[in-house]
This record gives structure tokens, C-alpha cells and sequence, in this order.
């Protein structure tokens, strides 16, 4: 489980992406797709086409960190940006906790690979 502060911005990526990109690759991505500083702190998030992996690129102040999760079985239920043209999602931090966890931010329902 992870843990980030309420003041932490969460940028998602709301098209799919490329996953075999790491540091260099996710930078290029937030720098160039998302239009946004990754040494700002915030957590970049991207998916892949299957939408059933997650990376998330964050500078910590000395360094970035790659995080990655990897379902073994059902897919995320990944926001779409209506309207919006920049192709990214600002989250609350609890959003993006939900998002990983299995709830489905639609309607509010677990997705069906979820176990308590």
C-alpha cells in the first residue's frame, strides 16, 4: 500500500502508454504528453493498451522513483478525460488510492478481481 500526503498533485495520463519505458522514457512522456515539470513532485500515473499495469514516475527531491503494479488477473477502470484536450486527469491523492485498490471511480463499485 502506499501512503502520499492530501497536498500531493497526481497527474494521470489518460490515453495508454508505452510501459517498457522507465526513467528516461516516463520523463520524456510527463515532460512532452502531460506538459508538466517531473521535478515537481506531483505523481505522474500511466497504463498500458490492456490497462492491467500501472507506472508511476515521482521526484522525491534527490530522485525519481518508478513504481509499478502488475494485476494478475482483471484490468484498472481507467478515467477518461471528457472535454479535456491535454490528454492528462488531475486526482486527490485518495482518488488515486481507490483507482489502485480496485474501485471503479465511475459508479463507486469494486471491480470484480478485487479481494478484501
Amino acid at each position: 500500500m502506499l501512503n502520499f500526503t492530501g497536498a500531493l498533485k497526481v497527474f494521470v495520463a489518460v490515453q495508454a502508454a508505452d510501459l517498457r519505458k522507465s526513467f528516461a522514457g516516463l520523463y520524456a512522456m510527463t515532460a512532452n504528453i502531460l506538459k508538466e515539470r517531473p521535478e515537481s513532485g506531483g505523481l505522474f500515473v500511466f497504463t498500458n493498451q490492456r490497462r492491467n499495469r500501472v507506472k508511476i514516475l515521482y521526484w522525491d527531491g534527490t530522485g525519481f522513483w518508478v513504481m509499478t503494479k502488475r494485476l494478475e488477473r482483471g484490468t484498472f477502470s481507467w478515467p477518461t478525460a471528457a472535454g479535456e484536450t491535454d490528454g492528462k486527469l488531475l486526482l486527490r491523492p485518495e482518488a488515486l488510492a481507490l483507482l489502485l485498490d480496485g474501485v471503479d471511480l465511475r459508479h463507486g463499485s469494486l471491480r470484480p478481481w478485487y479481494q478484501r
